[in-house]
């Protein structure tokens, strides 16, 4: 049998070189799940050496790097890139110091809409026209998504359709599309069978493709027969290019070189999981928790609501739950820190498109996230605050649909310090920035959407409660040994409403299940 393969291998620096200046190169990966890090190291390796290629437009959905050097703060460098669109911004703080320093164009736009928009693209359709988005700051009211003064861009619309408003995210053509894969069988045909998500591989191999670009895949290992053709995420007639990358730049995710739980199954979940520590966070995370029902569809977002799923565990819990990851596992146990997006024995594994496909309309039935910022009408934001860019990721997605919605996060940052002792909470430092101001720094959640769609909304901190009301936010519990003048109202930049508060459950401030 001919090896069109054959014909296709190249080594990084060789692929890195086919990428020309002012090319749109698509990135696939989820923090370091699926990231192709040995391109996109080559591709900085070249730019250092030899000043090319040069203007590039970066589109990459969900966040992509180690919060230091790995993923695509390779790509961090000035006169490398002209414009970023990304939904992600955090753990590439190379991409974020461009984008303050207004050295690059800057988009941020939800993850699953870009994961979405690659499948538009690639279908020749004009963009994705969707919900998601509509009076947050991507909505062009509110400044289109953009991140800086040099983005004047108008990357997307309001239109009208059957006599409702949407967004009209814009095509544009895929000139490179950067993905990765397990291995490549004889005919070019990737497989993913020990990669912790598929991600949105095939919709940019299709964009790129379509666009008349070319399609650059990393690869583990080569295989010497044909792959079993359910098996194969995306086939060789879309692969231009195919580079055998080195262990050490092809880990299964920046937290985890490998672990057979998140590519194998398992009969239920193992439930014996360490406590969280009695803190802020393991209360907030106990509280949140109590939220949930048995049969619910959940998401958790990254940081402070990861350790719902131990609380959950502890609580023997995982089994009337699917715990879901935006990134494509389904049912399992959410991983977390750089491994997250991926799950310990999952149910299943889909792609990040369709994911987003489920949770945009209405599947999820409760979603914890976090907050940065709330304000008094209830406003969320996640994506710009102490002079640096988070970005929204997949919140905008889930936080707008989700029918169930917990916002978790301390009372205060930058320095808060807490006990508690005796069942009650002891606050012995105030964190030095508010987080409930006037005005969010920048709307990633309407409130004003979420009561016009009937959605359930709380907002949960170590000292208090609160829940979304037809006029703002209200009190509705406090913690044990908070005084709600001192510790609550005082820390405020606005009134919240005050109906009959009540004490958070006294369990919460004891060792112990929560």
């Amino acid at each position: 049998m001919t090896c069109r393969r054959d014909t296709r291998l190249c080594d990084a620096d060789e692929a890195a070189a086919l990428i020309g200046a002012g090319q749109t190169v698509a990135c696939g990966g989820f923090i370091g799940a699926a990231h192709p890090e040995a391109l996109t190291s080559a591709l900085e390796r070249r730019f250092l050496a030899t000043g090319e290629p040069r203007d590039l437009t970066l589109v990459y959905a969900a966040g992509q790097g180690d919060g230091q050097s790995r993923g695509l703060n390779h790509l961090g460098h000035q006169g490398l890139l002209r414009r970023v669109i990304g939904g992600h911004w955090g753990l590439a703080p190379r991409l974020g110091k461009l984008a303050l320093a207004g050295d690059i164009e800057a988009y941020n736009f939800p993850q699953g809409v870009i994961c979405q928009l690659y499948r538009d693209i690639a279908a020749g359709r004009p963009g994705c026209i969707t919900h998601v988005g509509l009076d947050t700051f991507i909505d062009p009211l509110h400044g289109g998504g953009r991140l800086n003064a040099v983005s004047t861009g108008n990357l997307v619309e309001r239109v009208t359709l059957g006599g409702k408003t949407w967004l009209w995210y814009k095509a544009f053509p895929i000139h490179a599309g950067l993905i990765r894969a397990t291995a490549a069988d004889p005919l070019g045909n990737l497989v993913m069978d020990d990669e912790v998500i598929i991600g949105e591989v095939l919709a940019i191999a299709q964009a790129a493709h379509n666009s008349g670009g070319m399609v650059i895949a990393q690869v583990a290992r080569l295989f010497d027969q044909p792959a079993c053709p359910h098996a194969v995420r995306v086939p060789g007639i879309l692969v231009d290019r195919i580079v055998v990358a080195e262990p050490h730049e092809h880990e299964q995710t920046f937290g985890n070189p490998f672990n057979a739980g998140y590519v194998s199954p398992s009969f239920g979940v193992d439930q014996s999981v360490p406590s969280l520590p009695l803190d802020a966070r393991g209360v907030i995370a106990a509280r949140a928790a109590d939220e949930l029902r048995p049969g619910d569809i959940v998401n958790l977002g990254i940081g402070m609501p990861e350790g719902i799923a131990v609380v959950a565990a502890r609580r023997g819990m995982l089994d009337q739950l699917t715990l879901t990851v935006e990134s494509g596992p389904i049912g399992g146990m959410p991983a977390g820190g750089l491994s997250f997006g991926a799950s310990l024995h999952p149910h299943a594994i889909v792609d990040q498109p369709a994911q987003f496909d489920f949770y945009d309309g209405k599947g999820l039935d409760f979603a914890a996230l976090g907050a940065a910022q709330i304000d008094r009408c209830g406003h969320v934001n996640v994506s710009a605050f102490a002079g640096r860019i988070a970005g929204v990721g997949g919140f905008v997605n889930i936080s707008q649909n989700a029918r169930r919605l917990v916002f978790c996060g301390t009372f205060t940052t930058d320095g808060l310090k807490v006990a508690i002792e005796k069942g009650c909470l002891h606050i012995l430092q105030e964190g030095r920035v508010p987080k409930f101001v006037a005005t969010v720094g920048q709307r990633g959640f309407s409130a004003t959407r979420a009561r016009a769609e009937g959605q359930q909304v709380l907002y949960v901190t170590e000292r208090a409660v609160f829940r979304l009301v037809d006029d703002g936010i209200e009190l509705v519990e406090v913690a044990p040994g908070i005084d709600i003048q001192k510790h609550i109202l005082d820390q405020m930049d606005f009134r919240p409403k005050i109906g009959a508060v009540v004490p958070m459950a006294s369990r919460l401030f004891f060792p112990g299940p929560a």
